[in-house]
């Protein structure tokens, strides 16, 4: 199956230009703690996937290898707000919308002609219940779903998934690792370009420092039943936080490599970048 992340080369320019501009009016921007605003703990929480916290990232990802004969390249979007709700005594529950476009450049299909264009990949929504532990020892359970790609094919399986993530990680100092994984069912759709039935596995460690970098690495398997194959881009990237305008901002890039990948998806080398707005509560 294609990777199912996101969009077009000119909303990507649009996100270059509006973080040009965020700089341009903010020169000095505050890389330290700013008053009343902790960077390190922000930086700590954007390392756990269930942190109670809200932020919204938009992550770009530049794949190649794509299509039959690996010539075609791959863009994606990725819009993720994290939504956490307080159900008291230090129980949450965590809400990930995840909206996925993604442009394809001279992509290959089996029947030897190639493809060039834009589209919505996928729209998911993870949730985990996070019990209080009163431990460094959390984790988080709860529906999850995800919607067809469209009608062409091109961004990924036409059918609708449904099934269950959770997590489970440790926040022990500067050090924040765990696991993060999902189980997912087809529950109708067109099966012709790819299933969802899929299995889907991302351990992860991240260290942060006390200026607030976070040195981060992590591997995503996902491991479709029907085709018996793998995607798995290993990812390394380094982050800072930083408070623009009494309002903190993460700042993460990285570089990826597929250790292994599906016929016609993504291989060998690509990057990784993204932008994280934290809401204060």
């Amino acid at each position: 199956m294609k990777t199912k992340k996101i969009v077009s080369a000119i909303l990507f320019s649009g996100f270059l230009s509006g973080t040009a501009i965020a700089q341009q009016a903010a020169p000095s921007p505050s890389t330290g703690p700013a008053k009343g605003i902790d960077t390190v703990d922000i930086a700590k929480k954007l390392a756990n996937p269930i942190a109670n916290m809200i932020s919204v990232q938009t992550q770009y990802q530049y794949s190649r290898g794509v299509g039959v004969n690996q010539a075609g390249s791959e863009q994606s979007l990725l819009f993720q707000p994290v939504l956490p709700f307080d159900l008291g005594g230090g129980d949450t529950f965590i809400v990930r919308p995840i909206v996925a476009g993604v442009r394809e450049i001279n992509v290959q299909g089996t029947s030897g002609s190639s493809f060039t264009g834009s589209g919505i990949a996928s729209v998911t929504v993870e949730s985990f219940y996070a019990p209080n532990t009163n431990s460094s020892w959390i984790w988080g359970v709860g529906p999850y779903a995800i919607s067809p790609s469209g009608n062409s094919g091109k961004f990924g399986s036409q059918q609708t998934g449904a099934g269950v993530t959770g997590v489970v990680l440790n926040r022990q100092g500067p050090w924040t690792y765990g696991l993060l994984a999902y189980q997912s069912w087809e529950v109708g759709g067109n099966p012709a370009f790819g299933t969802q039935n899929n299995l889907y596995g991302q351990p992860f460690v991240a260290y942060t420092n006390k200026q607030a970098w976070t040195f981060s690495t992590n591997m995503e398997a996902l491991y479709n039943y029907d085709t018996r194959r793998t995607s798995n881009p290993l990812y390394a990237g380094v982050s800072k936080v930083v408070v623009i305008d009494g309002l903190p901002f993460s700042f993460s890039a990285g570089p990826m490599y597929y250790v292994s990948n599906t016929p016609g998806g993504p291989s060998g080398w690509g990057a990784r970048a993204t932008v994280t707005l934290i809401i204060l509560k």
